[in-house]
């Protein structure tokens, strides 16, 4: 059994290769389905998609990680070429050393962010249901989940980290004067719009409405807030009402054209348009950044504002990170117990297989003595003696084979197995 990931995450794909990859949480489950149909061998799978990555966790034959890329490769309408030119591809401890890593918020954006552990463990759960994670992935994540808490309750990873949500209100501080002056647009009613929500909340701006393409979702949003909230569909005719917008939506295509921000500067005469897509793939059309009087950030965008203060963390990241090679090392000894060829668990499973077959047999025999009304005091002890030599008959062969030098070294094993200190 072999664990592997493969995925391609900030750090190596461009924003509008990650969006073709993007899986909507309710998406997964089924293009789980589909790789796993789409292999001979059925390996256990667990599917990891967010802003920043995508990654898919494999436990099986070493052999399925070319078909894996080849399948994510045709589900994202690339090149395996192009896929594999951004694409990482990690095995057995360096792929446990990845999950630990990430789950940790090591390979975050963001350094320490604890968002990325809930996406994680939502990921796990939805594998689980698909019927793709087995033992092995199980393991995997159960411990990264241990680590990432050990590292966020014995390390100060987390501290003074600046937030994708937070450092957005941090650029619109920088266009505007004063943030109690601006009307704030969230599209979206999701967990970014919401930490968004409350960071701009806590600035206290003139007004806040939530678009979302489900009222209900977005008015219980807008009632924590204060705020108005609106349809989807209504955004086009309204977005030069709005000072800033942030967006944020599981939607396959942009929802916010170029058309739509040229008519609203229109109408704005022109005034700034602070404006926020944390979504992937994109909420708002690339073009729109071209505009004057636009300023439109990306995720990517913000990932040099979110790096403040990441020098006075690297203390906590050393600490961290041994923390995570503890926890690899544990787990690495783990599979290699379950090898089966060099493991114990096997060998111990193999031997008590075979414990049970000798039982069983003599089981059986004694049995047929009784049926056939032998005395109970003898059938025992036929039963006893024939268990006892069944148990001892390759030990004493054992004892018997080899030169002079095996037999001693055998002696002295087969002596401290089954001779007790009786004093």
């Amino acid at each position: 059994m072999s664990v592997w990931t493969l995925g391609i995450n900030h750090h190596t794909a461009p924003l509008d290769l990650r969006g073709r990859f993007a899986f909507a949480l309710d998406q997964i489950q089924p293009a789980l389905h589909g790789y796993r149909q789409s292999l001979a061998r059925q390996p256990e799978a667990t599917l990891l998609s967010t802003c920043n990555r995508t990654e898919l966790y494999g436990a099986g034959d070493q052999s399925a990680v070319e078909p894996t890329l080849e399948w994510l490769a045709q589900t994202g309408g690339v090149s395996t070429h192009v896929l594999r030119d951004h694409a990482y591809i990690l095995r057995e401890d360096q792929a446990a050393r990845h999950a630990f890593r990430v789950a940790s918020g090591l390979d975050s954006m963001v350094l320490g962010e604890p968002q990325i552990l809930g996406q994680m463990k939502d990921a796990v759960r939805v594998a689980e249901d698909a019927g793709a994670l087995g033992t092995t992935l199980h393991q995997l994540f159960q411990r990264s989940f241990a680590v990432a808490k050990q590292v966020r309750t014995s390390t100060e990873i987390g501290a003074h980290s600046i937030s994708m949500t937070a450092a957005a209100v941090r650029l619109a501080g920088q266009l505007f004067e004063d943030l109690r002056e601006i009307r704030v647009l969230f599209v979206g009613a999701g967990e970014m719009i919401e930490l968004a929500a409350t960071h701009f909340a806590a600035r206290s701006p003139r007004s806040m409405a939530i678009a979302n393409r489900t009222l209900e979702r977005g008015e219980k949003l807008a009632l924590r807030f204060g705020g108005e909230v609106m349809r989807l569909s209504d955004v086009p005719d309204r977005l030069h009402e709005f000072d800033a917008v942030v967006s944020c939506t599981a939607s396959t295509l942009p929802i916010i054209g170029l058309g739509a921000v040229e008519r609203a500067l229109r109408k704005r005469r022109h005034r700034p348009l602070f404006m926020v897509d944390l979504a992937v793939p994109r909420d708002i059309e690339v073009e729109v950044k071209s505009l004057d009087d636009v300023y439109l950030y990306t995720v990517d965008d913000l990932a040099s504002v979110v790096q403040t203060g990441k020098d006075n963390r690297q203390a906590a990241v050393a600490q961290a990170e041994a923390i995570i090679d503890a926890g690899v090392l544990s787990f690495m000894h783990w599979m290699e117990q379950r090898d089966p060829d060099t493991g114990i668990v096997p060998l111990i499973q193999r031997i008590n297989a075979q414990a049970d077959e000798w039982r069983n047999l003599e089981m059986a025999r004694a049995r047929r003595l009784l049926a056939r009304g032998e005395p109970v005091e003898a059938v025992l002890e036929a039963l006893s003696r024939g268990l006892t030599q069944k148990m001892l008959h390759g030990t004493l062969a054992e004892l018997h084979a080899g030169d002079q030098a095996t037999r001693a070294a055998t002696a002295q094993t087969v002596s401290r197995l089954f001779l007790r200190d009786k004093s």
